[in-house]
């Protein structure tokens, strides 16, 4: 009975963590946010032990900050994190599309191909003025990039690449708008370079991509 509660309870636990997890990278939990152990516990159904846990989890990601004896808030949003994170994101992505036109296969590319099919779909539905596609649209736009690095051969830096491309999905969040035409420019140029493998061409596309997005975010005036 032992065994089957604690597993039980790793399952709440998991579930909590990816709920607050996705709720501070949508912007549900805004920079700034005390998160108070009894309020948590109520909207996410995981005991005030298993919400400690959590909330160390997401500090060691920099999306939540210990605050000593005083307890946890969400990171605040900063041009200068902003920008931290655009470089350590460029940093990752860079060497892993390096990588993964290096050994990418038919199976590769074919991953490329229905990861960008999606994406463009809905990036032309939100440029003809369905908004509330945006959230789905942050999922494809990760599903895109993600496909593009797949055949780095490392899960390691496929992991640290999702957790950092999260953290600067979050500023798009909180910008709160999508970035139009130029966006969806760019994700066709990369696709483009991707199957002709250009590795030099690619990562100057990716830097411009997501200097781009920096700037984006910055001149909504909202962080």
């Amino acid at each position: 009975m032992a065994d089957e509660k604690q597993i039980f309870e790793e399952g709440i636990g998991e579930v909590a963590f990816r709920r607050i997890r996705d709720d501070i990278v949508a912007g549900a939990l805004p920079p700034g946010k005390k998160l108070k152990l009894d309020s948590l516990k109520a909207r996410y159904g995981a005991s005030v032990s298993t919400l400690r846990e959590i909330l160390n989890r997401l500090a060691s990601e920099q999306l939540v900050v210990a605050e000593g004896q005083r307890g946890f808030e969400v990171a605040p949003a900063t041009e200068e994190n902003l920008r931290e994170v655009a470089d350590l994101r460029l940093l990752l992505e860079s060497h892993a599309i390096r990588l993964s036109l290096q050994t990418g296969d038919l199976e590769w590319e074919g991953r490329v191909v229905a990861a960008h099919h999606k994406l463009s779909v809905v990036e032309g539905q939100l440029l003809a003025g369905e908004i509330d596609r945006t959230a789905q649209w942050v999922r494809y736009d990760f599903a895109f990039h993600n496909a593009l690095i797949s055949a780095c051969g490392s899960r390691t830096l496929l992991d640290l690449h999702a957790s950092v491309f999260d953290r600067f999905i979050r500023y798009h969040m909180l910008a709160a708008s999508f970035r139009g035409a130029a966006v969806m420019d760019d994700h066709r140029a990369l696709f483009d370079l991707a199957m002709r493998r250009d590795a030099e061409g690619i990562v100057a596309k990716l830097t411009g991509h997501i200097r781009s997005g920096v700037d984006y975010v910055l001149g909504t005036g909202r962080i």
